[in-house]
């Protein structure tokens, strides 16, 4: 009855070794590290000649990004909606990045007008530079236009998030924008990485010093898929040592789903 008793013990023990050793490889597996010190940085379109360089940086160095998007006039092809950038938009969505609407034909806001109206003036498509008078239904059809157009493109939803051209907006616009599902995102000061201005005045070097020196963390930063009025292109000379300097201040990045002011509005509005 003891030789039995002490084959019962040796065996339970056995079992217990055997199932400590199962569960030491999974605990001395590291942890996915948190973001502590998260950025968002953040496209908008443009004339696309420097998208492919962007989309390169941005895999190298496993960034992700949100892109906002208007049908705005590109270098080649048909639009940076059209057609002959689609292969473009779905490698993107494949590797994570997410999407919103920039307007379709990439419309300013102008003024407030009677009647809870807006004048507009758009950039892009049939009646670029017409000041053109919107009722906020209209102002929001023309937001979900790119939003449905970019959903077509990349397979994917885009962000219930819209981001007006050149940021303008009034508390009114935001307001029937709010009221149709969109929330807007404009960019921090420091966010603001200067692709759009003269490069004889603010060349690469100085920008890129300045973004480094004063990005921090929670910031929204903003730049374009190609300027057509930069004569120094910026993305070839400050993306890749700005994001990489970043990286070894600690900065991480993430997309605008992440982000602490819009994460509960992206889960109510279905994106």
């Amino acid at each position: 009855m003891r030789v039995a008793n002490k084959r019962g013990h040796w065996r339970t023990l056995l079992a217990v070794v055997a199932a400590w050793l199962v569960w030491m490889p999974a605990l001395s597996q590291p942890t996915t590290p948190t973001c502590q010190k998260p950025l968002y940085l953040t496209f908008d379109t443009g004339h696309m000649g420097v998208a492919p360089l962007i989309a390169e940086v941005l895999r190298r160095h496993q960034v992700k990004v949100t892109f906002f998007a208007a049908h705005e006039p590109t270098r080649e092809g048909d639009g940076t909606l059209g057609e002959y950038w689609s292969g473009w938009w779905r490698e993107r969505a494949a590797e994570g990045h997410a999407f919103a609407s920039h307007t379709f034909d990439h419309v300013y806001w102008l003024a407030d007008a009677p009647q809870g109206r807006f004048d507009m003036r758009a950039s892009a498509g049939p009646r670029k530079g017409e000041r053109q008078r919107w009722s906020a239904s209209e102002y929001c059809a023309e937001i979900t236009r790119a939003r449905d157009r970019l959903q077509v493109l990349t397979g994917v939803p885009s962000l219930p998030l819209f981001r007006a051209p050149g940021g303008k907006t009034s508390p009114a616009l935001l307001r029937a924008a709010k009221a149709c599902g969109y929330a807007h995102v404009g960019w921090s000061a420091s966010g603001f990485l200067g692709d759009e201005l003269p490069s004889d005045r603010y060349p690469n070097a100085q920008l890129l010093n300045k973004a480094l020196s004063s990005i921090r963390a929670g910031d929204i930063l903003m730049a374009h898929l190609g300027i057509w009025s930069r004569q120094d292109p910026w993305a070839p000379a400050v993306l890749e040592p700005l994001v990489q300097g970043l990286q070894q201040q600690g900065f991480c990045f993430q997309t605008l789903r992440e982000h602490p002011h819009f994460r509960d509005w992206v889960n109510r509005h279905g994106a």
